[in-house]
């Protein structure tokens, strides 16, 4: 271990402009790959989910990610809140972000 240590040393004294650079660039290209692979795709998926629950109407029907299937009924606490009918006189009051796909009124069920 410490031969390495010493190894180390010894090649940092000859060339430190440079070699600094190319030391860092494969962490660089690692992190900008998984950015571009990983973390955008899903930050995009994430934001026209957010777009889709802002966009409920009544009548929209709705899965929820319980698996629930219903109808949008109306609004409840300042829009947080969704009532949904499951069956006849049943609704329930879930929260919006809990939603995960929304079919418009006339939509194909899926």
């Amino acid at each position: 271990m410490f031969e390495f240590i010493l190894l180390m040393a010894q090649t940092g004294e000859q060339g430190q402009g440079s070699n600094g650079l190319m030391m860092f660039l494969p962490f660089l290209l690692i992190i900008v790959i998984m950015y571009l692979l990983m973390i955008r795709p899903q930050a995009k998926k994430q934001k026209e989910l957010q777009r889709m629950r802002e966009n409920l109407k009544k009548g929209d029907n709705v899965i929820t990610s319980g698996g629930i299937h219903g109808k949008v009924m109306g609004f409840g606490d300042e829009d947080k809140s969704v009532i949904v009918k499951i069956d006849e006189n049943v609704k329930i009051k879930i929260d919006r972000n809990f939603i995960t796909v929304v079919q418009p009124v006339g939509g194909q069920k899926s």
